[in-house]
This record gives structure tokens, C-alpha cells and sequence, in this order.
């Protein structure tokens, strides 16, 4: 994959969630943190995803899924 400035715009993603198709739109830095950490736990970026949205929806005020993945991503990333 060819590097990307960090303020590339979101690039959208189809993806099979929970058996229903969804689009998602992330900047290029994401989708590479997506990819890296569904690698790290052993899961596919759809898998990964589909836990993410599952923490979201417990929320009083669930965000939108894209900010939800940007969220847990620099949550669980983070050193």
C-alpha cells in the first residue's frame, strides 16, 4: 500500500456487519489502524468492526459506527 498523507480525505468501505451491508467512511490512517488491530486480535476487519458496534450501541448516547472505530481505535492504541 502506497503511504498517504495523514489528511487524505475518508475513503467508504462496504462491509457485512451482523448479516446486513453497511458503508463506512475513514480516513486511510484508520483503515490501516483498522486493519493492523483485527490482525493483532486474530479477527477479520468485519469481525473487529462488528464487536466495536456492539460496545457502541451499550452506549446512553451511541456515536455514529465510523466515530465509534475512530474512538476504540486511538482507545486501544494508545501507549
Amino acid at each position: 500500500m502506497e503511504p498517504t498523507s495523514p489528511y487524505h480525505p475518508p475513503v467508504k468501505r462496504s462491509l457485512a456487519i451482523a448479516g446486513h451491508k453497511t458503508s463506512i467512511s475513514l480516513e486511510p490512517l484508520f483503515w490501516e489502524m483498522l486493519r493492523d488491530a483485527a490482525s493483532r486480535e486474530g479477527l477479520a476487519i468485519a469481525a473487529l468492526v462488528a464487536r466495536i458496534d456492539a460496545e457502541r450501541i451499550k452506549s446512553p448516547t451511541p456515536p455514529g459506527l465510523a466515530s465509534a472505530i475512530r474512538v476504540w481505535l486511538v482507545s486501544n492504541t494508545a501507549a
